[in-house]
């Protein structure tokens, strides 16, 4: 099987679409740097111990993250494939292409969900900008009432078409391009929000929460959240980083690319922590209160503050750019591959694994009540088994071991 890997300076199955050295670096930040900092990293923490669990994390990003961010990238840059075809083409042995293959269908599952996430973002961005959000009080009715409709299935229409658009174009049209427009975006967003958060009154006690570590609250469960935040934020397992290694230029160093990519993501978590735990602190909210923190505490304390329209606009803006970033980087797996193993194009591929994801979204876009709300998973809400599963599945593996 060796003879089929691919030796020429190409991109995926010998294709010349492929990144520049500085595109695969914003592409792969990008994908690292999604909702997972920005909207699950701040609750876990604060559930788990503030400063010390930060720490924590840092140490498996650096021990274990990185390294097999590497692996992966190594694996895909060798078999110029997808996922699976990699793996195939790398070890001789077909049996390696069915960790491939579940690697991708992780992917396309995540981002069923995920672009679920995404267009709340996109919604209540469009919300913040326009005042309507501020019409009412009532945060949590608000977000009740949006979750129970048939609203979230046409947000998520709106995410899947952006992030289809984007993957149709190709890797350095599209993806790209995308990113270097995007990325810098979400840099500027969060250094406006980082000033106006720790501007407020009482925000530096947000920040010593943040900063100051108490180990007394770390426990075994903390350690292997932190082991899945810092996969899940680096994008590993899913077949995303071996996807996007095969439009990697063969001259570029993998080595130098890790650290990039490992440095991005430490500093989007720290920015996001330096934005949320302050206003936490300055407006009496708990860190810890899950998805809700974010679409009904957060909108509360935007409302107290002067321009609070801009801000939250400003920040549900942000989400979006973080959102999009990963969403594109999911649909590039499943993509991929169906071009790989059936011989599509890209864009009938695109086309065809786009609509599937949405349809496959729609239960938990409606699992928040209305039509469907009776889905459930594990005894809770549809959507709330997809975003648990992957992380309470891991924990019960560690402890088995």
């Amino acid at each position: 099987m060796a003879d089929h890997i691919q030796s020429s300076d190409s991109g995926l199955n010998g294709s010349n679409d492929k990144f520049s050295r500085s595109g695969f670096i914003f592409a792969a930040i990008g994908s690292a740097v999604g909702l997972g900092n920005l909207w699950k990293f701040p609750y876990i923490t604060g559930m788990y111990g503030g400063a010390a669990f930060f720490l924590l994390f840092i140490m498996c990003l650096l021990f274990v993250g990185l390294p097999i961010l590497l692996a992966e990238l190594t694996i895909g840059r060798g078999g110029r494939g997808s996922a699976a075809s990699s793996l195939v083409r790398l070890s001789g042995n077909r049996l390696w292409g069915g960790f491939g293959v579940i690697a991708i269908a992780g992917a396309f599952f995540i981002l069923s969900f995920y672009a679920v996430v995404a267009g709340w973002t996109l919604h209540y961005m469009v919300l913040s900008f326009s005042r309507q959000l501020f019409a009412d009080a009532d945060f949590g009715q608000r977000f009740a009432h949006f979750n129970g409709s048939w609203l979230p299935v046409l947000w998520q229409f709106v995410g899947m078409l952006v992030t289809s658009a984007v993957v149709y174009k190709g890797v350095s049209s599209g993806i790209e391009k995308f990113n270097k427009i995007f990325l810098p975006g979400l840099v500027i967003l969060l250094l406006l929000l980082v000033i106006r958060a720790l501007t407020m009154k009482g925000a530096w006690e947000g920040v010593e929460f943040f900063l100051m570590p108490d180990f007394s609250k770390l426990t075994t469960e903390s350690v292997l959240v932190a082991l899945g935040h810092a996969f899940f934020s680096l994008s590993l397992g899913m077949g995303t980083m071996m996807t996007y290694g095969a439009y990697v230029d063969k001259r570029q160093s993998l080595g130098s690319a890790t650290l990039a990519i490992g440095a991005g993501d430490l500093i989007y978590a720290l920015l996001a922590g330096l934005i949320i735990f302050p206003i936490s602190a300055a407006f009496g909210i708990a860190p810890d209160q899950g998805p809700s923190l974010v679409f009904i505490a957060l909108p509360a304390a935007f409302a107290a503050m002067p321009l609070g329209w801009l801000f939250g606009g400003l920040f549900f803006l942000m989400l979006a750019f973080a959102a999009l970033t990963s969403t594109v980087s999911l649909l590039e797996v499943p993509v991929a591959y169906t071009q790989d193993k059936l011989g599509w194009g890209r864009r009938l591929s695109t086309v065809v694994v786009g609509c599937l994801c949405f349809l496959i979204g729609i239960p938990s876009a409606l699992s928040g009540g209305g039509l469907y709300g009776w889905l459930s998973f594990g005894g809770g809400r549809f959507l709330n088994g997809w975003i648990l599963s992957p992380q309470t599945l891991f924990c019960r593996l560690a402890a088995l071991l």
